[in-house]
């Protein structure tokens, strides 16, 4: 690509964010501190601190936060040092299971989980059955009010991301550290805590942010919970309210600020080194291979925390093949029945055709993007590159809910935006948002991609007589295809099943995508659950598929994908 070709996909992908990353937030703002004649005001968000409802709201949203990442923490790093460290039985399938949890959006999976573990439910129906519990006394397993549940559900589904980046980080230590530390005897324990730890924390602080700011912000799981007293879900109850309703906006930068600053807080703590793992390993590490007993032990606790994973994913199958479950360990009796009618529903039909165009078009705009992005970063010295890196990377750390709201406000009536409502249309609004927080996955697998492909081929073929642009087209990405092929099935997965952007764009049920779909069920009456469940089996399937395919074509690189 010509320099001068590269400076205008530089100022294009600049702008680009300038208009749909930057402003929306911008807007968000605006709206929280400006009042009804134009004027300056902290009236707005002081008043959020005041009012108790919404100071109960933050407490529990930074609760759940912090014991999902905790949680995650204490799941996810013994693992992955396990993982690294040792030979033992069915170590490749077991650690191709780690990202089984992510096939499923955690708010389909509490629906499996509120029947496998609420107390009508199948654990307690198994006790009860062996004497083990009082029917008319059932243990309440997801706690008072459900918080519990939702953490529990949180980190289920999120410890696979913390996971890929400790074990990345860990691969990445350099052996002869720990050695030197052995050789000065240190012991196992403390040489981990004060050696291996403090290497490995800038990629345990990549993927605990991504974790932290997801469970903070998380709308899905509050809501099939019922569990309203969340910032999130109170952002979500107030959409109705908007038109001259600052306080929305006022809870969204409340929520802006603390991810900002819990994100800078812990960048400062614990992301100031180079490399993960203190820079790539100087010597190969050698795995240990345990003896039968700690190996198998080792098996055993892999294939323990992918069982207590899959339990949401156990209970969503059971209820979509349910003809009846209720105080029973298993369905009182099957059909399949609501396969055929969640695929033949008014609703779910024109969901899914929404979710695959919106989630197309999204992913075509990403690779648009992630190439240009990723070109200008690998292989021009354009100054400015690394804050467009940046700038392409930090829709992983801004909340969905703040980017969303930021649509709302740009594009309300009078706005120079409001072109992008196509009436009452969220066509452009929905592909872009899906566009800009699946863009991080494109653009990673590109980078890498391109890294991997010397610039010398460009340059032979150029020598040849084909132009920069033609040796780009026809000699660099065909070589990188591979990685554009897994970053665009990632987008696109995670498109097709995007909650906040799709409950908070589309108020019209002509217009819903399928997580809107799947959570309008839920609330239904009737068959309206079972519904649910076997639309989040059929895209429990699609993620599936999509996740292994991803995972085979970029390796390792995997991890990389969760970096914020």
């Amino acid at each position: 690509m010509s320099t001068n070709l590269s400076r205008v996909v530089f100022a294009s992908m600049a702008l680009f964010f300038a208009c749909f990353f930057v402003l929306p937030i911008v807007s968000t703002v605006k709206a929280a501190f400006v009042t009804a004649d134009g004027g300056f005001t902290f009236d707005y968000v002081l008043a959020i601190f005041q009012n108790e409802l919404y100071r109960q709201g933050l407490a529990n949203s930074l609760v759940i936060a912090f014991w999902t990442t905790l949680g995650s923490l204490l799941v996810a790093i013994p693992l992955a040092v396990v993982y690294v460290r040792f030979e033992f039985p069915g170590k490749t399938i077991l650690n191709s299971l780690v990202l089984t949890p992510m096939i499923l959006p955690p708010f389909v999976g509490a629906i499996g989980i509120k029947a496998m573990l609420g107390q009508a439910g199948a654990l307690n129906s198994f006790l009860a059955a062996f004497g083990l519990m009082n029917r008319a006394h059932p243990y309440d397993w997801l706690g008072g009010g459900s918080l519990l549940g939702i953490v529990v559900m949180e980190v289920l589904h999120l410890y696979p991301i913390l996971y890929l980046n400790a074990a990345a980080a860990l691969a990445n230590v350099d052996p002869a550290l720990e050695e030197a530390a052995a050789s000065l005897g240190c012991e196992p324990a403390r040489r981990f805590w004060r050696v291996t730890l403090p290497l490995i924390m800038p990629g345990v602080f990549a993927g605990g942010t991504i974790v932290f700011i997801w469970a903070f912000t998380e709308l899905g799981v509050p809501l099939v919970f019922d569990y309203t007293r969340v910032t999130s879900v109170q952002i979500f109850s107030a959409i109705k309210d908007l038109n001259g309703n600052p306080f929305p906006y006022a809870l969204v930068v409340v929520m802006l600020v603390l991810s900002a600053l819990i994100y800078a807080l812990g960048k400062r703590l614990f992301g100031s080194a180079g490399a993960d793992g203190g820079g790539r390993a100087a010597t190969a590490r050698e795995t240990i291979v345990l003896p039968r007993k700690w190996g198998l032990a080792c098996t055993v606790a892999f294939s323990l925390v992918t069982f207590l994973a899959v339990i949401p994913h156990i209970g969503v199958v059971f209820l979509s093949v349910a003809r009846d479950w209720y105080a029973t360990v298993l369905p009182s009796s099957f059909t399949l029945a609501h396969y055929h009618d969640a695929l033949g529903h008014e609703l779910t039909l024109s969901s899914i055709a929404n979710s695959l165009k919106y989630s197309s078009l999204a992913t075509f705009l990403d690779l648009v993007l992630g190439i240009g992005v990723a070109y200008v970063v690998v292989r021009t010295n354009i100054r400015g590159r690394q804050l467009l890196d940046a700038m392409a990377m930090l829709p992983l750390a801004v909340p969905g809910l703040v980017l969303a709201f930021g649509y709302l406000a740009m594009s309300r009536e009078g706005r120079s935006f409001h072109w992008l409502m196509l009436g009452e249309n969220p066509l452009l609004l929905l592909v872009i948002a899906y566009s800009v927080r699946r863009l991080p996955y494109v653009v990673r697998s590109a980078a890498a991609g391109l890294q991997q492909v010397s610039p010398a081929l460009e340059e032979a073929a150029q020598n040849l007589g084909a132009t920069p642009e033609r040796a780009l087209w026809r000699i660099t990405l065909p070589l990188v295809a591979p990685n554009l092929i897994a970053g665009g099935l990632l987008a696109f997965a995670f498109a097709m099943l995007e909650v906040s952007d799709s409950m908070i764009l589309a108020q019209q049920a002509a217009h819903y995508p399928v997580t809107k779909a799947i959570y309008s069920l839920i609330s239904a009456l009737g068959n309206g659950p079972s519904l649910a469940a076997a639309l989040g089996v059929w895209a429990m399937i699609f993620l599936a598929v999509t996740m292994i395919g991803a995972g085979i074509i970029l390796g390792k690189k995997l991890g990389a994908i969760f970096k914020a």
